[in-house]
């Protein structure tokens, strides 16, 4: 089990590790005499006066670094970054795994709606008993948190008017984010094929003017591949391409399909 509730600190690492370190280097300055032996030796060549002189830089430095030390130490704790071996002589209990899926999962879901299974990635992640995971998540579904069917629809709209995706693209998108197939299916099945058509014309009258001076049959093949990325079934792509290059006087008749 981790020692921190907060993901975002979490994310870009606790204070801990950067205190030990730290204090590791400090340790000699501190703790060991013969640390300090050159700049006696050095010195006391020029007197004792200058020898106690030398000999109060070097404690100087070293409090310098413990201090440091402490006050780092002392924010962390503030802050909530105690370490578990901290917590326990403090007496305080062990966080509650429960109570750790729900802070992480509310703080990953404040400005950007989540599936069910993105979260459950993030409490594995996290070393979550996989009790108290699947207590948190089946929670927030009913509550409606957590809401894959919603969060299908709003990404099937949001992708293709944003970015002109097809039902096949949004279809794969949602799968890499572990959306059930039914709700991927219910999701898709908004768009109809005249809208994907009247979405692909748009997207290759953007890109027309771009291509003018290639030859025709890198035309086709530069505007129907990028059909064809953003999930454009092939044999709607070409038709699209052929027209919108009719449109501008080219003949089509001949052209091949070769290269696709």
């Amino acid at each position: 089990m981790t020692r921190r509730t907060d993901w975002a600190e979490y994310a870009s690492g606790s204070a801990g590790p950067g205190d030990g370190a730290y204090g590791a280097a400090a340790a000699p300055y501190e703790t060991d005499p013969s640390a300090m032996g050159p700049r006696e030796d050095a010195a006391t060549r020029h007197g004792d006066g200058e020898a106690r002189h030398g000999g109060g830089r070097g404690r100087g430095a070293g409090g310098g670094r413990g201090r440091r030390r402490r006050e780092r130490a002392e924010a962390s704790a503030e802050d909530g970054g105690a370490t578990s071996s901290s917590r326990a002589e403090k007496g305080e209990p062990p966080r509650d795994p429960v109570e750790q899926a729900r802070a992480i999962c509310l703080r990953l879901l404040t400005g950007t709606p989540r599936t069910r299974r993105q979260l459950a990635d993030a409490l594995r992640k996290r070393e979550i008993p996989d009790e108290a995971a699947e207590e948190v998540l089946s929670r927030f579904e009913e509550v409606g948190l957590i809401n894959d069917g919603a969060f299908a629809q709003a990404w099937v709209e949001s992708r293709h008017h944003g970015r002109g995706l097809a039902r096949r693209a949004l279809a794969r998108e949602l799968r890499t984010k572990g959306v059930d197939t039914t709700l991927i299916d219910a999701a898709v099945s908004r768009l109809d094929t005249e809208q994907e058509e009247e979405t692909a014309r748009d997207l290759v009258a953007r890109k027309l003017r771009a291509t003018r001076g290639l030859d025709r049959d890198k035309r086709l093949r530069r505007l129907a591949g990028m059909l064809a990325r953003k999930g454009y079934p092939e044999g709607m792509a070409l038709r699209v391409v052929r027209q919108a290059l009719e449109e501008e006087g080219e003949d089509t008749e001949y052209l091949g399909d070769e290269g696709f």
